[in-house]
């Protein structure tokens, strides 16, 4: 970083660390113990859609990377009505270790096969006694986490009160995204 985008305010990006995910089963305890939210056993990797020849040798080598569970799909892809692609991966609840596995694993055979500008985001799916869904969404190019809670219903609602309050919960576990205006809504996800 030079001088001139010190003195024009241009800031250096931060490098993604994909190892912060690994913070995600600690960060599954405390959630529980302070907001009753516990893992659904549902994640999933978010980037803009790719296709070609190059992109579904990189999707056969993540199956068979994960395909170690006889009888389990390890990851599916779908699209979103938005036009983003998804790698979901299912897993039993208490599984959160393995699908944190799941989601590092694809995002690393995604940017080492030359993917990496195309990741958006991973998600884990929680849920609470009431029915509440939660995701804790890592976003790939800022290296932090933030909460995304949708409402019930076929409406795009979000309850912002339980978000700024998961936000305070999981302070000191994960690198939380202090822009609120980067907590982008994921509509529809798979795996929430």
């Amino acid at each position: 970083m030079g001088l001139l985008d010190i003195l024009l305010g241009r800031t250096k990006p931060v490098a993604p660390d994909l190892d912060r995910l690994f913070a995600l089963p600690s960060a599954a305890v405390t959630l529980e113990a302070a907001a009753g939210f516990r893992p659904t056993g549902q994640g999933a990797v978010c980037f803009a859609t790719v296709e070609g020849s190059a992109f579904d040798e990189t999707h056969r080598e993540v199956r068979a990377l994960l395909d170690a569970d006889a009888g389990r799909t390890p990851v599916e892809l779908s699209r979103d009505e938005y036009g983003y692609s998804w790698l979901v991966s299912r897993r039993s609840p208490d599984d959160l270790p393995l699908l944190v596995n799941d989601l590092h694993a694809v995002n690393s055979s995604m940017e080492a096969n030359g993917f990496g500008p195309q990741l958006l985001c991973s998600l884990a799916g929680f849920q609470d006694g009431e029915g509440r869904r939660l995701a804790l969404v890592y976003l790939y190019k800022r290296g932090t986490f933030y909460p995304f809670a949708p409402l019930p219903g076929a409406r795009e609602r979000r309850d912002n009160a339980l978000e700024l309050r998961i936000r305070a919960v999981l302070a000191d576990d994960l690198t939380v995204e202090q822009d609120l205006g980067r907590w982008f809504p994921v509509w529809g996800a798979p795996g929430l």
